[in-house]
């Protein structure tokens, strides 16, 4: 079924008339709840003596023309909300802002149930101010996130959040201690069902990663490997007896500084192609081989290696503990 499309953008004078119906019904719903309100709190004796006593002529006219007809006004307040729910009903079934014509009393059932005269059902139209308010917000009438009561209550609900979070947080993680504590076999089904599914990846990795470090360590020191493997050549030729005699010869320190300078050059060339030959698939697949043969030794499992994998995991999780302990909003708030 094809995705539903509202309507063009609504003409300004209509946008004007929902926006001004809005305010009308938030105007009609405070004074209703504050109306509710002081007449719940007008039954109570000591307030109703103390009105009496403070303002008798206003305890007589609400005693007379308000509270008598208590029911009738709300009903004319009831009326409007009524109204209100068959027109956004109406607008909604216009625009298809849901996917069936029937879904808006369900998805607005607050406003529908405070429709109805009764004490329990009237607590819910303070549910369709909040709606309102979102409504207006939405429409970028008004900005609730700057209000003062609407900071307050969003300070202290994002603490409560963050301490539940917190607790809970704390009790997984320990619960996750205790199970690693208690598991005999931690190290092996870590390797069975996380490391060795992965193998050919963590070989490969562990190929590339030489392949990067040892590249990146020569160029950094090329000038000062050359120089050591002068120096060696050098000293192997002085130490040897060989040389020596060949330095007693006509013209030996000739020849033996040539050849001193020709086996310095040869080693320095060696090691540049070696080194340079580092990139090449061969020496991939050599280091692969080297790493695969080895895997299966690595990953030997005894009892001091599982003992090492329980504390690392366990000091981990406790780690993570001490950072949840940490209470992040007060540096937020303070």
């Amino acid at each position: 079924m094809p995705a539903r499309e509202r309507y063009p953008h609504l003409p300004k004078a209509v946008e004007y008339a929902h926006i001004g119906w809005d305010f009308f019904i938030l105007t009609l719903v405070v004074i209703n709840l504050t109306l509710l309100l002081f007449d719940s709190l007008f039954l109570l004796g000591p307030i109703n003596q103390g009105i009496a006593n403070l303002a008798p002529g206003f305890h007589t006219f609400y005693d007379d023309v308000i509270h008598s007809r208590f029911i009738t006004i709300d009903l004319v307040f009831v009326s409007f909300f009524i109204a209100d729910v068959l027109l956004g009903w109406s607008i909604a079934i216009a625009e298809r802002r849901y996917h069936r014509w029937f879904f808006y009393p369900f998805v607005h059932w607050y406003d529908v149930l405070g429709c109805i005269p009764l004490a329990g059902f009237r607590l819910l139209r303070i549910l369709r101010v909040v709606s309102l308010l979102h409504r207006l917000q939405r429409l970028g009438l008004i900005d609730v996130t700057r209000w003062d009561i609407y900071l307050f209550f969003a300070k202290y609900y994002d603490i409560l959040l963050e301490e539940l979070s917190d607790r809970i947080a704390l009790r997984l993680l320990g619960n996750v201690q205790q199970q690693i504590r208690a598991s005999d076999s931690l190290t092996e089904r870590v390797i069975e069902r996380v490391i060795m599914p992965r193998k050919a990846q963590l070989i490969h990795e562990i190929a590339q990663r030489l392949e990067s470090t040892i590249g990146k360590a020569y160029q950094h020191n090329r000038q000062s490997i050359m120089g050591a493997i002068s120096d060696l050549v050098s000293r192997t030729l002085r130490e040897s007896p060989e040389i020596q005699r060949l330095k007693r010869l006509p013209m030996g320190q000739q020849a033996t500084s040539a050849m001193e300078a020709s086996l310095s050059g040869v080693a320095q060339r060696l090691v540049d192609e070696l080194l340079l030959g580092i990139h090449s698939d061969e020496f991939r697949q050599l280091v692969e081989r080297t790493a695969d043969s080895g895997f299966d030794t690595w990953l030997t499992v005894d009892e001091g290696s599982n003992r090492v994998t329980e504390q690392v995991l366990y000091d981990v999780l406790e780690m993570l503990k001490d950072q949840v302990r940490h209470q992040g909003w007060k540096d937020r708030y303070e």
